[in-house]
């Protein structure tokens, strides 16, 4: 697409009070938006829906041009570019769904755009078991090649994005604000490696913050780059069940990862399950119901991995641990070692990273011998 095309669709993107579905009917009623930026007031008065405001909002036809040019210059400073609806690189997943974004900013391997995407979401919040599954499923669909499609948020969002680059794959993060502006702020070094390892999306221009309203709407962008949707951990009022509100409507399958019956933060993904989603508790089970997927993908088993030698004592004392917390006073009257011994043998299992010492001296089970 030439450089002047490109520069009215995102002209026609910055003029204020026109949204999406707006931006479409006027592209449809006059067939471009060089056409409807060249319209004359008398043609748009002829528009449904057009008042007053977004009239003369469209008549500064100069002044938005000119700022869609300095965008894109900017853009081009900064290593990133802007791909609008025509553009045959515009992701074919996306560009079916009810709302796609007329302008995309992109920032980094624009290719994973018409890749195979997979979308992993859920608490900010997120338990320590919920951060430790995302990261797993994460680490296992980009072993697998699988694009893993988050929102960089913190919480499960984080960890499905740091797990897939840690596996080797590829990994997009979509924005609730613009491509150069980080947030959240504990992310930086993650959105670092999203940009040079994968791609950072967004739908508003450089320098848009963050602001409440943008990121459900961002959603509906990872629902639409997605062949499926994970929710891992999530209440019933969590902004993940938006994202499957947004995958289900345009016909994605949508998969859940059951948690503890008594938590809230699970309580989301639970009722998910019982709408009809798919029940998951490894990548493979994702790909087996997901069609299309490349040829020769196949997940990597999750072992143990356990370097450090385990005596006989640290396997005896890891047999009598579970998944839930239990409280050390209870593992030291269960094992009957004492003290000294109890705490090295908890030692040589968490650098075995087959145990996680939680607050309140408590500990749990989060992997097992190979």
């Amino acid at each position: 697409m030439s450089d002047s095309h490109a520069t009215d669709w995102v002209a026609l993107s910055l003029a204020q009070k026109i949204g999406t579905t707006l931006f479409y009917h006027l592209v449809e009623r006059f067939g471009s938006p060089q056409a409807v930026l060249d319209a004359t007031p008398q043609e748009l008065r002829r528009v449904n829906g057009l008042g007053p405001e977004r009239i003369a909002a469209l008549a500064e036809k100069d002044r938005l041009r000119k700022a869609a040019a300095e965008e894109l210059s900017r853009l081009h400073k900064l290593g990133a570019q802007a791909i609008v609806f025509a553009d045959d690189v515009y992701p074919e997943l996306l560009r079916q769904t009810a709302q796609p974004p007329p302008v995309l900013y992109v920032y980094g391997r624009s290719e994973l755009l018409n890749g195979y995407g997979v979308g992993i979401v859920g608490s900010r919040a997120a338990t320590s078991y919920g951060r430790r599954i995302s990261h797993r499923l994460g680490k296992e669909l980009g072993s697998a090649g699988i694009c893993v499609v988050s929102g960089v948020a913190l919480g499960i969002d984080a960890e499905a994005h740091a797990g897939c680059l840690e596996g080797g794959g590829p990994t997009i993060g979509v924005l609730g604000c613009g491509i150069d502006v980080v947030y959240p702020g504990k992310n930086r070094r993650l959105f670092e490696q999203i940009r040079s390892r994968g791609l950072l999306v967004s739908e508003y221009p450089l320098g848009t913050r963050p602001e409440g309203f943008r990121f459900p709407a961002r959603n509906r962008i990872i629902a639409g780059l997605c062949r499926g949707i994970i929710v891992v951990e999530a209440s019933k009022k969590s902004g993940s069940l938006i994202t499957v509100q947004y995958a289900l409507e345009e016909g994605r399958e949508v998969f859940a990862v059951p948690g503890q019956i008594d938590s809230d933060r699970s309580a989301g993904a639970h009722w998910l399950v019982q709408q009809g989603a798919t029940l998951i508790v490894s990548a493979a089970d994702v790909l087996e119901q997901l069609s299309g997927a490349p040829a020769g993908t196949k997940v990597a088993e999750s072992g143990g991995g356990v370097s450090p030698e385990i005596d006989a004592e640290a396997a005896d004392l890891l047999s009598l641990l579970e998944p839930y917390p239990q409280n050390r006073d209870e593992l030291l009257r269960r094992s009957g070692l004492n003290l000294q011994r109890l705490q090295g043998a908890l030692l040589t299992l968490e650098l075995a990273g087959l145990v996680e010492i939680l607050p309140g001296d408590e500990v749990r089970l989060v992997g097992e011998l190979p």
